[in-house]
């Protein structure tokens, strides 16, 4: 770590702080926001956590949906392709900001961007929250497809159509389509679905090779965001009119136990619409 960086347990500190950034599993984003404003804490918010917030009563929400309300500042996102463990060695990367307010979206660039980490100004939130969420559901489905070893041409084509489904849904939640091609959406998207250190892409091997759900959480050590997040996004997709047919096949193999390859073979069965379908 950098010598300059001071190193605290108590909340009170961050309540001198010019700009607060969160790095929890989004689950426990909103108990620590909240622990935070109780503390003292009125400076700018930002999170680095892509998932669906559980709003008890109503529909999954996005983070900025769930925090912007209730924080006294602006509020936003860092997302992007981005393993903590290879940012954290020095290795080149990128990413996209994107903020309630566009002022604290080129602050935020500004703070974080390095000779090493390349960082670019979104001015769609909702759509760079959403394609990070859903992306963590597709990995699951590429660990799945790359453990029964269906090869690279099905993995291509997950993603591709994966890609669809991200966009469908960031229209459907008042992003942009567009924002899905960029850094928060494809490069993100690439990255979970191909990487060996992507939680939820072994998620989805585990479960091609059999193991049971809990079992694999358990000897995780870290938290898959897509588990929560295939509920969230059949709940939103349900409500939205939104088809999502490779992550209801996902939410099926978590939570209705259908076997993978029995879930790809629905997949394959599907009618298939025009070949530039969005």
């Amino acid at each position: 770590m950098p010598a300059a960086l001071a190193f605290g347990h108590a909340l009170a500190e961050a309540a001198r702080a010019d700009v607060v950034v969160v790095a929890t599993p989004t689950a426990e984003l909103v108990p620590v926001a909240d622990a935070l404003l109780r503390a003292g804490c009125r400076a700018p918010l930002a999170w680095l956590c892509k998932g669906f917030i559980n709003t008890p009563g109503g529909l999954p929400a996005l983070a900025h949906q769930a925090l912007a309300p209730r924080w006294p500042a602006p509020v936003g996102v860092l997302s992007g392709p981005t393993f903590a463990e290879e940012v954290a060695r020095g290795l080149p990367a990128a990413a996209a900001v994107a903020a309630t307010d566009a002022a604290f979206t080129a602050a935020l660039a500004e703070l974080v961007r390095g000779d090493r980490f390349r960082v670019y100004e979104s001015d769609d939130l909702p759509g760079v929250e959403a394609a990070g969420a859903l992306k963590n559901v597709l990995a699951i489905a590429a660990g799945a497809s790359d453990a029964l070893g269906f090869g690279h041409n099905a993995r291509a084509a997950l993603i591709t159509r994966g890609l669809a489904e991200s966009g469908r849904l960031a229209e459907a939640l008042g992003g942009q389509r567009a924002t899905s091609m960029g850094l928060a959406g494809l490069g993100d998207l690439v990255l979970t679905c191909t990487g060996d250190l992507s939680r939820n892409r072994r998620v989805g091997m585990a479960l091609a090779e059999g193991r049971a759900l809990d079992a694999i959480l358990a000897g995780l050590g870290h938290v898959a965001e897509g588990v929560f997040a295939a509920t969230a996004a059949r709940t939103l997709a349900v409500h939205h009119r939104v088809e999502l047919p490779i992550c209801d096949a996902v939410y099926r193999v978590l939570y209705e136990r259908v076997p993978v390859r029995d879930a790809v073979g629905e997949l394959m069965r599907r009618e298939p619409g025009r070949a530039d379908a969005r």
